[in-house]
C-alpha cells in the first residue's frame, strides 16, 4: 500500500501579507469570518507612547489595522509591539494638539490607556481613522466584545491584579489556590518542577505583576524590551502558561474558537485511528518522572489533547516527540491551552516538525549544520574527520525544545526564550552549547562519545561555571546562565532573516530526498512488478507524482479503511493514495501518445509545442478496466498492473486485450453496440495519423465485421436439422452477443495496417520517459527576481501566447500541425490510400452448412481444396479471388486463441468462380463489384481532376465521411 503525497511541493515562502501577520503572532490567513472585514485593512506611520512613561519612552513605527485586530511594531521590528483584538478598545478619542499633530487616545478593557501619534499625511490619517471607526463598529455587531467579560476569567494575571486592587498590595496576598477560576495546569496540584525559593517565584510575580499593570497584561499585553528581560531570567510557574499564550498568538485561537477544543472530543469519541493507536503506545514515556504521568489524571488529560490535535489535523495525525511536549505543556496549562499552543507549534513556528515525512526538522537540522560550518569551522572539520554525526544529539534538541536533553527547569528557562524570540534560539542556544564544550568536542572520535559528552553537559548545567574563582558573584553564576550569556550575545548575529535565508538554500535539496525515500519505499511495496524492473516502476511513479501534482485526488477517494470516522474499535489506517478519472488521464497523457494531444505551432515569431490532455470513452474504458477493487479508483499497484497487462504484449495478446476492454460484461462476445464503440476507439487513436490509410483499414473493418458476424449467426441458425430452413430469419439486437475473440482476431488480422498497429504500435504507444523534477514553490529572492516571478506567470505566458498567434494569423505566418500519435508515416503501407472494398466474404457464396459439432475451431490448413486466408499485403482484386467460409465454424468456439476459418461449401463453385474472374464474366454474379470496378478505373484515368485545394478538402473531411458511414451501418442494424 502507497501513500503519495505532494504537500512538500506546495510548500512556499510566506508572503509579505503573511510575514507580517506571523510577526504578531497571527495566523497567516484571516479567518473566514473575518474575511469581510479585511478591506477594512490599512497601516500608517505612528509613534506609540503611554502617558505613564516619560518622552523618552516613544518609541516610532508602523500601525496596521488588519481586522479584527490592530497591531503596532516599531521600525526596528523588536524593541516595541503589541496585538490588540478590537474589542478590547473601549473608547477612541482624537487628542486636542497643536496643529499638525493627528493623536488618538486608546482606552482599552483594563483601562490603560496608549496614545498613538499618526505621522502620515493628514487623507492618510483620516482614512485610517475612519476605517477604525467601521471596524470597531462590525466588532460590536459580532458581540466579540461581550464575550471579553467572560474570558478575561481565565487568565490567572486577573487574579494576579484584580481592578481594585491597591498599588501596594503583595502579589501572595492575592492568590487563593484553595478555588482559582482560572486555567492551570498539573502542577498547581501535583507541584511544579524545581524549589520556588531558589527559583525565586515570589520576586519574580511582583515584578511580573508591576508590568502588568502599566503595560497591559493577557490580550492587551504591550510587548516593552523590559518584558524580554523578564522573559529571559524566567518565568514564574503560575503565570508560565499564560505568558506562553500570550507570546505566541494562541490566546487569540483560543479567544476566537470557544468551545471548539470540547465539541472536537465529543465528535469524536469512541472513534479510533493509526494516531490514536501510536498515542496510546507513547503515553506512558512521556514524561515518566514526573508525578502528574504516574496517575490517571495526568495520562487521560495527555491522551485527550493529542487525540483532539490529531482529529482536528487528520493530514499530520500524531508524530512522536509530541508527547514529550505536550507532557512538558500541560504542567503550566490546561488542556484547551495546550491543544491550541500545540496548533500554533506544528502551523506556524515549527512547520514540519512533526508532520510524517519530518521535513521541517531536516531541514532545520541542515540549516543548523550550515551555521556551524560558518561559526564553528573548526569543530565542523573535525566532526568531519573522524565521521561524527551532529544530528544524532541535536535532532532531539529540537524536537523537544531541549525538553528531552536538559533538566526541566532550565529546558522550561529555553522555551520560555523560545515563544518570545521565536525558533532562532534554537540555533543559538546549539551552537552556543558546542563553543562551550568545544576542546571537548575536538578529543571524541565517534558518535557515542559525542552523545556521552552533551549528556554529562546537561547534567551539570546547575553547577557553578567558574568554581574556582575568588570572586562570589562570579561563583554564582551558573552553567545554564553562562550558557543563556553565550547564545544571546556571542550569536545574535543569528536573526530570523538569516534562518529564512538558510532554510530557502536547502529546502530543495531536503523536499528531493524525502521524495526520493517515498518513491523507493513506494516502489518496494508493490506486490507485483510484473515485468517491470524497479527503475521502470520508478518512472512511473515519478508520472504518476506529476499528475497528482497537477490535479490532486479528492479526499474521498483516498481508502476506506482511512476515512477518519470509523466507528468505535474500528482502526483507521493511514489512507492508500488512489487516483480518480481526472487525475488518470493526466498521468495516461504522460504515457500514450494518442492520450494526448500535441500541436506544433508556428505563427513567425516562435515554434512550440501545445500539449493538451484528451477527452474520450477510451481512456474511461480504461481507467476502469484497471479498477481491480471496484472503487472508482486507482493505487500505484492497479497502474503497474494495468500497465503490465499491455506493455509487454505480442500480438495476439494486445488483440485479446483490446477486445476484452470493450466487451463490457465480459461474457466473450461483442455486442453490435460495442463493436461500433470499438471502431470509435480505432479512430480516436488514429485521429492525426498522415494521410487516409489509417481512417480506410477502420472502415474495411467494420465492414468485414459485420460480414462475419452476419454470417456467423446465420451458421448458428442453421445448425439444428430441421427448423430454420422454412423459418424467416431472426434478427439479433444491437445488445445481444455478435462478435467473438476468434472472430475479431481474424478481422484484425486479415488487414495488414491493423495487424501491423496490433503488433508493434499499440505497445509502442506506451512510453515511460523521465519526468523533470517539477519546480518547487519558491519565490524568487531580491527585487528583480520578485518582479520576474511577478511577470512571468502562467496566465501571462498564455495571453503571450495568444497575441503572437493572434498576429502570426494576420500576416499569414500562423500554422497548427497535430503531431501524429502512432508516427508510422515512413512505412510504405501507412502511405497507401485505401482500396475500393474488399469484403472477406463473397455476396455470392451460398449460406454456410453445418460443421460436425467440436468445443474448439481451428484454422484450416491451406490445401487445394480448403483455400486459407492470406495476410499479406494487398494486391489488384482481378489477382485474387475472393475468399470463402469452410464449413468447420462452431458458435461455441468464443474462447479459442486460434482464427476462425471461413470458406466455401462447395470446392466447385469456387473454381468457377475463378474461372469467372479469368475470363470477366463472373462479374454478373455481382453488378456492383462491376460498377466499383468501373468506379476505380475512372478515377485512376482521371486522378489529376482536383485541384490541390479540393484534395486538401477533401482529406479534411474523410474523417467526418467514416463517422457518418459508421453511424449508417449502426442505423440499418437497428432498423433490422
Amino acid at each position: 500500500m502507497s501513500t503519495i503525497s505532494t504537500h512538500l511541493r506546495k510548500i512556499r515562502e510566506p508572503n509579505k501579507d503573511e510575514q507580517l501577520r506571523q510577526s504578531f503572532a497571527l495566523t497567516p490567513a484571516p479567518d473566514p469570518v473575518d474575511v469581510d472585514s479585511q478591506k477594512y485593512k490599512i497601516e500608517v506611520n505612528a509613534t506609540l507612547s503611554l502617558p505613564q512613561e516619560s518622552e523618552e519612552e516613544a518609541y516610532a513605527g508602523r500601525l496596521y489595522l488588519l481586522p479584527p485586530y490592530l497591531a503596532f511594531h516599531s521600525l526596528d521590528r523588536k524593541s516595541t509591539r503589541f496585538t490588540l483584538p478590537l474589542c478590547t478598545i473601549r473608547r477612541v478619542e482624537r487628542l486636542n494638539t497643536r496643529t499638525g499633530i493627528f493623536a488618538l487616545s486608546l482606552s482599552n478593557w483594563h483601562g490603560m490607556k496608549i496614545i498613538v501619534q499618526i505621522t502620515s499625511l493628514r487623507p492618510t490619517a483620516d482614512l485610517f481613522c475612519a476605517h477604525l471607526r467601521d471596524a470597531l463598529k462590525l466588532e460590536l455587531q459580532r458581540g466579540q466584545m461581550k464575550a471579553m467579560k467572560s474570558f478575561v476569567k481565565t487568565c490567572y494575571s486577573e487574579t494576579l491584579i484584580p481592578d481594585n486592587t491597591p498599588a501596594g498590595t503583595e502579589d501572595s496576598e492575592l492568590v487563593q489556590t484553595e478555588d482559582v477560576a482560572y486555567l492551570c495546569g498539573l502542577g498547581v496540584k501535583f507541584k511544579f518542577p524545581g524549589d520556588p525559593k531558589k527559583l525565586r517565584e515570589a520576586s519574580k510575580l511582583k515584578l511580573w505583576a508591576t508590568y502588568f499593570r502599566t503595560h497591559g497584561r493577557n490580550l492587551t499585553l504591550l510587548r516593552y524590551p523590559q518584558s524580554t528581560r523578564l522573559v529571559q531570567v524566567g518565568l514564574p510557574n503560575r503565570l508560565r502558561g499564560e505568558v506562553w499564550e500570550t507570546l505566541s498568538g494562541s490566546l487569540y485561537l483560543r479567544f476566537s474558537n470557544p468551545g471548539l477544543y470540547e465539541r472536537i472530543l465529543k465528535e469524536n469519541e469512541g472513534k479510533v485511528s493509526t494516531s490514536t493507536e501510536e498515542i496510546e503506545k507513547d503515553l506512558n514515556r512521556s514524561l515518566p518522572e514526573y508525578p502528574a504521568y504516574q496517575t490517571e489524571e495526568g495520562i487521560n488529560g495527555l491522551r485527550r489533547v493529542l487525540t483532539a490535535y490529531s482529529f482536528k489535523n487528520p493530514e499530520l495525525g500524531y508524530c512522536q516527540a509530541m508527547n514529550i511536549l505536550v507532557a512538558a505543556i500541560l504542567i503550566y496549562m490546561s488542556e484547551e491551552q495546550a491543544f491550541w499552543l500545540l496548533e500554533v507549534l506544528c502551523d506556524r513556528l515549527l512547520p514540519g516538525y512533526y508532520s510524517p515525512s519530518m521535513h521541517g526538522t531536516l531541514l532545520d537540522q541542515r540549516v543548523f549544520e550550515s551555521l556551524v560550518k560558518k561559526c564553528l569551522p573548526i569543530i565542523h572539520d573535525h566532526f568531519h574527520e573522524v565521521d561524527v554525526q551532529l544530528s544524532v544529539a541535536s535532532l532531539p534538541w529540537f524536537l523537544s525544545l531541549f525538553i528531552n536533553s536538559m533538566p526541566l527547569i532550565f529546558a522550561f528557562r529555553i522555551v520560555d526564550c523560545f515563544f518570545c524570540m521565536g525558533p532562532k534560539v534554537l540555533f543559538q542556544v546549539g551552537l552556543a552549547i558546542l563553543k562551550i564544550n568545544g576542546e571537548a568536542l575536538l578529543e571524541i572520535q565517534d558518535d557515542g562519545a559525542f552523545i556521552h559528552l552533551m549528556r554529562d553537559y546537561f547534567g551539570s548545567l546547575g553547577d557553578s561555571a567558574h568554581p574556582n574563582s575568588s570572586d562570589p558573584r562570579t561563583r554564582a553564576i551558573t552553567r545554564f546562565q553562562e550558557l543563556l550569556l553565550v547564545a544571546f550575545r556571542e550569536f545574535s548575529v543569528i536573526t530570523e532573516e538569516t534562518i529564512a535565508t538558510e532554510r530557502k538554500q536547502f529546502r530543495g535539496d531536503i523536499i528531493h530526498g524525502i521524495e526520493s525515500f517515498s518513491k523507493r519505499a513506494s516502489v518496494r511495496n508493490l506486490k507485483d512488478l510484473g515485468n517491470f524492473t524497479k527503475d521502470q516502476a520508478g518512472l512511473i511513479y515519478d508520472i504518476l507524482y506529476k499528475a497528482i501534482c497537477v490535479v490532486p485526488p479528492p479526499a474521498s477517494l483516498q481508502g476506506g479503511s482511512g476515512s477518519p470516522n470509523s466507528g468505535q474499535g474500528q482502526v483507521a489506517e493511514r489512507p492508500e493514495t488512489r487516483i480518480g478519472l481526472a487525475t488518470f488521464k493526466i498521468f495516461l497523457s504522460e504515457i500514450a501518445t494518442w492520450a494526448r494531444d500535441e500541436k506544433i505551432v508556428s505563427n513567425g515569431f516562435q515554434e512550440r509545442v501545445d500539449r493538451e490532455v484528451a477527452d474520450h470513452e477510451l481512456i474511461d474504458r480504461i481507467f476502469f478496466f484497471w479498477d481491480s477493487s471496484r472503487c472508482g479508483a486507482l493505487s500505484f499497484q492497479d497502474l503497474v498492473t494495468g500497465l503490465n497487462g499491455v506493455m509487454f504484449n505480442d500480438l495476439m495478446a494486445n488483440i485479446e486485450w483490446f477486445f476484452t476492454l470493450h466487451d463490457k460484461d465480459k461474457d466473450g462476445f461483442l455486442t453490435k453496440d460495442e463493436l461500433l464503440i470499438l471502431s470509435e476507439s480505432m479512430l480516436f487513436i488514429f485521429r492525426y495519423e498522415v494521410g487516409d490509410a489509417y481512417l480506410g483499414a477502420v472502415s474495411r473493418f467494420m465492414t468485414n465485421a459485420f460480414e462475419y458476424g452476419d454470417a456467423i449467426h446465420e451458421t448458428e441458425r442453421l445448425k439444428t436439422p430441421g427448423e430454420g430452413e422454412s423459418e424467416r430469419p431472426q434478427e439479433l439486437g444491437n445488445n445481444q452477443p455478435y462478435l467473438n475473440l476468434a472472430t475479431f482476431r481474424m478481422v484484425v488480422l486479415a488487414d495488414e495496417i491493423l495487424e501491423s498497429f496490433f503488433e508493434t504500435d499499440l505497445t509502442a504507444s506506451f512510453q515511460l520517459q523521465s519526468i523533470p523534477d517539477g519546480p518547487l514553490a519558491t519565490p524568487k529572492s531580491g527585487f528583480f527576481g520578485g518582479l520576474l516571478s511577478t511577470i512571468v506567470t502562467d496566465d501571462n505566458v498564455k495571453r503571450f501566447h495568444k497575441f503572437s498567434d493572434d498576429l502570426g494569423k494576420t500576416i499569414g505566418q500562423h500554422q497548427v500541425v497535430h503531431r501524429p500519435s502512432i508516427g508510422r508515416i515512413d512505412r510504405p503501407i501507412a502511405l497507401q490510400e485505401p482500396k475500393a472494398r474488399e469484403p472477406l466474404l463473397s455476396s455470392t457464396s451460398p449460406r454456410p452448412s453445418v460443421s460436425s459439432a467440436s468445443s474448439s475451431t481451428v484454422l484450416a490448413t491451406p490445401s487445394d481444396s480448403t483455400p486459407s486466408l492470406s495476410i499479406s499485403p494487398p494486391v489488384p482484386e482481378k489477382d485474387v479471388s475472393p475468399p470463402e467460409i469452410t464449413p468447420l465454424y462452431h458458435a461455441a468456439a468464443a474462447a479459442v486463441m486460434e482464427r476462425t476459418p471461413f470458406a466455401i461449401d462447395d470446392p466447385q463453385d469456387d473454381d468457377d468462380d475463378d474461372d469467372d474472374d479469368e475470363t470477366g464474366e463472373g462479374d454478373t454474379h455481382n453488378p456492383d463489384d462491376k460498377v466499383m470496378d468501373e468506379v476505380d478505373a475512372f478515377l485512376e484515368e482521371n486522378d489529376s481532376g482536383l485541384t490541390d485545394a479540393d484534395k486538401k478538402i477533401a482529406k479534411g473531411t474523410a474523417f467526418d465521411l467514416l463517422r457518418f458511414t459508421v453511424a449508417n451501418i449502426n442505423f440499418r442494424f437497428t432498423l433490422r
